[in-house]
This record gives structure tokens, sequence and C-alpha cells, in this order.
């Protein structure tokens, strides 16, 4: 728990910081204090500049106006290594990793140890100084494994093992498990609490609001860019924290009970990846279901919606949508027959980044904007700022690119591009990651609606309360297969984690697959 008695001198000063972006005031005036051995939580919804002051403390913007201070000092920070020799690690919502090189080159790049005086790469010292960082996060790989082989929370965990080897004074956390379950988390709020007791001041920022309560000693909120106020660590409660960032109480009640009766409508028959060959998976997911799927990293799960989606091709399995078979060779056949996916990582694999809302909307549906096979640049506007505007997209234009939005808006942008071609079953893979709380409460109303409207939801996630909250039944997967299913009134978060971690599940609450 933290320790206010252990707080130090401040570390980090910010004073009344400003930051202009064309058409965007994305700060205002703020103030923020950071002091050695505490852990101060930094909320706010999306938009809110969160990530944009934090980029300051970075040295990746500078600010129009206001000041600096470290130790005390007015300081200018001109780029990320002049905020390194101050003692400041960064460790970034978006993975900032290199997965053409392994593990330890990705920890250590920049600082590798060399040899002889032709300076070569010392790579059993790589390997030996990168170890006791990765056993640390209870990170199980080699650090010679190529990033490109490991999942998103891996890849995460990668980029928090590189912040702790600086053994940094200031160490800004954006997002850090917003890919990682339970366990994973629940390790690395034991790394923040170490570093904090050993006097390292931390800036965490997280849409997890259990979590703030969970390890912060204060929160500081802002909201539309300004300082919206702040809470001590006996006032950060759930509702509190919501007042301050959207500036009202905000009303996430629990999914009620459904009471329409099931149809599997969609069915997934000993279904086999190439990550796992020897466990067949199957399960259902009726009509106007939200299948909710639990299990910790590396147990199959994204690899499930890859193998259903067309991404990866399945070693062997049948899939059934209204009693019909499919054939999926690819994502293309997947879409035309009503099958679509949300991917975990949006950056690389649902966003084109450097095109617009408008472009990254209306591409998967080019025909449904053309006439005589010329597209329609006003029906693609008409389109995409509806869309914009039913799922709350802040932007200053759908003419922006999508590399320029927050990452609950590019999220919420992959999640649109879909919504005119007619689904029939919705794939999410982590749909909230990086979306704060008011953002999270249109998307499950959001989800909810296209579940009324009898749309088939495969929901893959990492957030427990998540899981909780919007699934109808909850299928966990270990080790590539399906430990259990649970039905919606027999889901708690002890039961998910029994089966999570291979134990056998109890009779009570078991459902059909």
């Amino acid at each position: 728990m933290p320790r206010p008695d252990g707080i130090g001198a401040p570390v980090v000063q910010l004073r009344n910081i400003h930051k202009r972006f064309p058409g965007v005031h994305a700060l205002r005036g703020v103030k923020l204090d950071v002091h050695s051995g505490e852990v101060v939580a930094l909320l706010g919804e999306n938009g809110a500049g969160k990530s944009t002051l934090m980029k300051i403390v970075g040295g990746v913007e500078q600010p129009d106006s206001g000041e600096v201070r470290i130790d005390g000092v007015p300081t200018v920070l001109p780029d990320v290594q002049a905020a390194a020799a101050h003692g400041i690690a960064f460790i970034h919502q978006e993975l900032n990793l290199l997965d053409n090189l392994d593990v330890a080159g990705n920890v250590l790049l920049g600082r590798e140890p060399t040899w002889s005086i032709l300076r070569l790469v010392d790579r059993q010292k790589m390997r030996d100084a990168v170890r006791p960082y990765l056993a640390q996060l209870g990170l199980e790989v080699s650090p010679d494994t190529p990033v490109a082989a490991l999942s998103i929370a891996q890849q995460q965990l990668v980029e928090i093992a590189k912040a702790l080897s600086l053994d940094a004074r200031v160490l800004v956390m954006d997002e850090p498990t917003s890919s990682l379950t339970l366990a994973e988390t629940s390790r690395l709020h034991a790394v923040v609490t170490a570093l904090r007791d050993r006097g390292v001041a931390i800036i965490y920022i997280t849409h997890r609001l259990g979590e703030v309560r969970a390890i912060a000693d204060r929160a500081v909120v802002l909201r539309d860019g300004a300082n919206a106020g702040g809470l001590g660590r006996e006032e950060l409660t759930h509702d509190a924290m919501i007042r301050l960032m959207v500036g009202r109480d905000l009303d996430v009640a629990s999914r009620p009970p459904h009471v329409q009766e099931w149809r599997d409508r969609f069915r997934v028959e000993a279904l086999r990846t190439q990550r796992y060959p020897k466990q067949a998976v199957s399960f259902t997911v009726g009509r106007g279901e939200i299948l909710g799927m639990a299990g910790l990293v590396g147990a199959g799960r994204s690899e499930i919606a890859q193998a259903i989606f067309g991404v990866d091709r399945p070693l062997a399995g049948r899939l059934v949508l209204d009693d019909e078979p499919l054939t999926i060779a690819g994502p293309t056949d997947a879409v035309r027959q009503g099958v679509f996916l949300v991917p975990e990582d949006r950056r690389s694999s649902g966003l084109m980044v450097d095109c617009s809302i408008r472009e990254n909307v209306s591409l998967p549906a080019l025909d449904r904007y053309a006439r005589y096979g010329l597209v329609s640049g006003s029906w693609e506007c008409v389109y995409a700022a509806t869309i914009c505007r039913q799922l709350q997209v802040k932007a200053p234009s759908i003419e922006v690119k999508a590399a320029t939005l927050s990452g609950g808006n590019q999220q919420k942008v992959v999640l649109g591009k879909w919504l005119a071609l007619d689904p029939k079953v919705l794939i999410v893979d982590e749909p909230t990651r990086g979306i704060d709380v008011g953002a999270k409460a249109e998307l499950y109303r959001l989800l909810r609606g296209l579940a009324g409207d009898g749309l088939s939801i495969l929901m893959i996630s990492s957030d427990m309360e998540e899981i909780l909250q919007l699934s109808d039944r909850v299928a966990v997967m270990h080790e590539g297969r399906l430990a259990g299913v649970l039905e919606r009134a027999a889901c708690t978060e002890a039961r998910i984690m029994t089966l999570a971690v291979g134990q056998p599940p109890t009779a009570e609450g078991t459902a059909r697959m």
C-alpha cells in the first residue's frame, strides 16, 4: 500500500503549462507536482491532455508557455535525451519497439555493452543484463526472442522492462496495463510499489479506476486541457474520480440479465490454431448474445479470433453461421459473409494511420459510396460524420489523420468502419484498451445496442470488470484449450480465475459450450 509518510521533495514541477496544436488548445495552464517516493495517478478522458502533458515531461513536446522545474530548478527539456539525462523514463501507451530486433536488443537499445577495441556488441552481457528485468515482470521469454514473435501483452512487458533498465528517478507510465490480465497487472503493481519505496517518483496514467484505488497516493484530474481537481488517498472513490473526469455522474450500470431465448447462431467446432495445434476449441455464440472470452496472456484467445477471421489459417475446424457452413480462406471471405474483427492492435492491424478518419471509415465499403465506378466524396463525408457523432469521436474534422487521434478515438474509428457492412458476427479483441471511462460507457451502450439488434458478439478482454459487466456468458481459455464456459449468474472473478489458471471447474454455473 502507498506510504504518504515516505514521500520526499518535489522532483518534477509543472507551472502554468500551455500547449496548442492546429485547431486545438491542448493544455490550458496546467499545474502538476510529483514528489520522490509517491505514485500520482493522472486521470482524464481521452483528449483531456494527459499524454500531451507527459510528452512535455519526457522531452517529446515543448510547451508554448509555462515552466518545467526539475528538483526546483527551471529546466528546458529539448528532447528525449535531455529528459533521460535528468532521470526521466517513459512507458508509452503505444508500443515503441523494433520488431526486427530481439527482446534484449529492444531493452538495451542504444546502451548495448561492447567488447574489444572494435566495440563489438557483447550478446552474452546483454542477455545477462536483461534477464533480471524479465524475471521481475514475470515475462517467461528468452532475451533472444524476436519481438515480432511476442503477443501484444508480452511486448508491453518488454516496453516496461526497457524503462526499468534505465534506473529512472521519474517514471511515467501511460496505460501500462492496458493489455495485461489480472496476474500480470498484480505483478506490475508490486514492481511499482517497490520502485516507489526506493524513492522513485511515478506518474501513472490509467483508465482502470480500480488500479488507482489500489496503488496511487493521490490523483490529479485533467478535463478539457485544464486542471479539474485533485483527490487525496482517502478521497479516491470511483464516483469522485468519474465526477472530476467527466464533470457529472456517469451511469455505467451493469448489464441486466438477458431474457431472450438463445439460438446458437454462430458455432465454432473443433477449431485448431497453429499456436496450439493439439487443442480443439468448440463454442457457440447466440443471436443477440455477448460472449466474453477471458484468460491469461498467451492463453490463445487472439489466435482463435484471427483463425475465425482468416488472418491465420486454422489447422482444422468448422465454422457455422445460421446453420450454414462458412468457408473463410482470408479476411475478404469473412467480411463478405458478415464476420468482422476489431483487432487488438489497432494501429498496425485496424487502421491506416496516415489516412483520414473519412478514408478509414469508408475503405471497407467503397462500392457503397460509388456511382459508375467513381467514389463520391460527399457520400463518404456524410457517413463518416454520422459515425463520428454516433461514437462521439473527438476530432477537429473527419479529414484529420487517424495518427493524430487519441488511442480511444482510434478504437472508435476501427469499430465504426464495420458498422455500415451489416455485420452478423462481430469479434472485438480488447475493445476498450486505452479508452477512458466516458468513452467506455458509450462503447458499452453501443455493443449492447448491436446485440439487442441481433448481432452475435465475441468479446475478448483482459479487463475483468468489463468481462463481468458486459458478458451474457464467459468462455475461459487456458493454454490453448477452452477450460469452461460460465453462465452469467455464475460469473465471478474467482470462478473465472480458477478456470484461467487451469484448475478444474466446479459443477455450479457451468454452461453449454
